[in-house]
Order: structure tokens, then C-alpha cells, then sequence
């Protein structure tokens, strides 16, 4: 079956995408014509992903070095996707830095790196993105967690926490962009991304349980069913849709 390419003429920067569900969200994107600035801290794994585009979808991409902490390396990648394709009309804040564990446990200096590449590159980067996405209307996309619907918390704590700046964030930039053509939702997913694979393998039994806890009784796959609802959450057909927090959870969690 051949995909409608919905989203020619989109450039989409997308932060994280070395890898997982962000290199997920790069394919289904790139085929559906978007060209894609990918964005990450290791520029050997953006480049692979960029080869993978344009084999596989003959996509136009560019790679992208950025510690999205850096503020100035912000700057510099919209900067350069700017340069190269013209614009930014897809944002999609994936990158994550993980602090679990026991709330006594826990340093400061972790906690601090958390909200930095988290609720805070965040903003940044929406605030960077705003006079481009406002300029042809645009989609913003931020990636959080169903951590904080946990009625045990324990080991979480930070990371729920974290992950609920980034869903009140997004929910700011729906109500005060929205008269601007800009779209913003969160996205809460379950995938087999690298950072859960190790996951599973430090807590088999954790991970089992958790597994059998979603009525679908598997985990999502970073581009089938991660990356393609990101894609269709950036198309035309879901131009009414914003400020919504969705789980892509196989049903797992209920955001009553």
C-alpha cells in the first residue's frame, strides 16, 4: 500500500532521533515526504539515520550534533535547519535524560540534569520554534510519560515529575499559540526504544509484570506504532486536535 505524503513541503526537527522512538518518528515522518532535521548527541547515530531515510524513502535529512541542555546548541540547530530546508513546521521534543530511583537516593545534580533536558529544553526549543512554526502554522509534538497515572510511585518520583512539566508546558503552548495556526500535544508512549530494553533486562521481573499490565500484552514498536500516530497527529486530518495528552500504551493507562 502506498502512503499518502501528506506532510511534502513539512520540515520537521526532531530532538533525540539518533535512536528509538525518535529515529521511529523520523521514518514514518520522512515517508510521509517531511524532510527532517535529526537531532541528537551523537552525531554518528544522526547521520546513520539520515542514511536510512534517504535509503529507504530517498527523504532529504540533515544530522544534527546538540546537547539539548545547551541552550546555544538549541540556537544552532534550528539555526541550521533553518539554512537547509527553509523553515520548521514539525517540532517534536523527544530527548530524554532518565533520574529514577528513591526520592533519598537521588543527587541534585541528576535531578537537575532531568528537568534540564526535559521541561526545560522543552520550552527552549518551543520558544526558539515558535516564530517558524507561527509563520506557516505548525505541529508541536512532546513526548512525556503515563508515570504519574502510577498508583505506586515508588523509584519514579523525579521522572513523573519531570515528565508532568512537559505535559503542562505543552498544554500552555496549545492555549496561548493556538490563535497562531500552532498545534501542540503530548504523546505518553510505551516503545522498544534502547533506554527500556535495559530496563527489562535489570528488572525481568518488574518488566514482566508490567508487560502483562497492558491489555495488549506487548510493548509498541518505535516506528509502526510510535511513529506512524506522530505522523498522523502532524498530518491534515488532525488539524482540530491540540492540547491533548495521549497514551500510546497498547490501553495500558487511563488519563481520566
Amino acid at each position: 500500500m502506498t502512503l499518502e505524503k501528506n506532510l511534502l513541503g513539512k520540515t520537521a526537527l526532531i530532538t533525540g532521533a539518533g535512536q528509538g522512538v525518535g529515529q521511529g518518528i523520523a521514518f514514518a515522518l520522512a515517508e510521509r515526504g517531511a524532510k527532517v532535521a535529526v537531532v541528537g548527541r551523537t552525531l554518528s547515530k544522526c547521520e546513520s539515520t539520515c542514511e536510512a531515510i534517504r535509503e529507504r524513502f530517498g527523504g532529504d535529512a540533515i544530522a544534527v550534533q546538540c546537547d539539548v541542555a545547551s541552550r546555544e546548541d538549541l540556537e544552532r540547530a534550528v539555526t541550521t535547519t533553518v539554512e537547509a530546508f527553509g523553515g520548521i513546521q514539525i517540532l517534536v521534543n523527544n530527548a530524554v535524560s532518565t533520574a529514577l530511583g528513591p526520592l533519598l537516593s537521588l543527587s541534585s545534580d541528576k535531578v537537575l540534569k532531568a528537568y534540564q533536558v526535559g521541561p526545560m529544553a522543552t520550552l527552549n526549543l518551543m520558544q526558539l520554534c515558535y516564530p517558524y512554526l507561527k509563520a506557516e502554522g505548525g505541529s508541536i509534538i512532546n513526548l512525556a510519560s503515563t508515570a504519574a497515572k502510577r498508583w505506586d510511585m515508588s523509584n519514579y518520583g523525579v521522572y513523573a515529575a519531570e515528565k508532568e512539566g512537559v505535559r503542562a508546558l505543552t498544554r500552555a503552548a496549545a492555549s496561548e499559540w493556538g490563535a497562531d495556526n500552532i498545534r501542540a500535544n503530548v504523546i505518553l508512549p510505551h516503545a522498544t526504544s534502547p533506554a527500556l530494553k535495559g530496563w527489562i533486562e535489570n528488572n525481568p521481573a518488574e518488566a514482566e509484570a508490567f508487560i502483562a499490565s497492558i491489555p495488549m500484552r506487548r510493548i509498541g514498536d518505535c516506528e509502526q506504532d510510535i511513529g506512524k500516530f506522530v505522523a498522523l497527529l502532524c498530518s491534515p486530518e488532525a488539524s482540530y486536535v491540540s492540547g491533548q495528552s495521549i497514551a500510546v500504551d497498547g490501553g495500558q493507562a487511563y488519563m481520566g
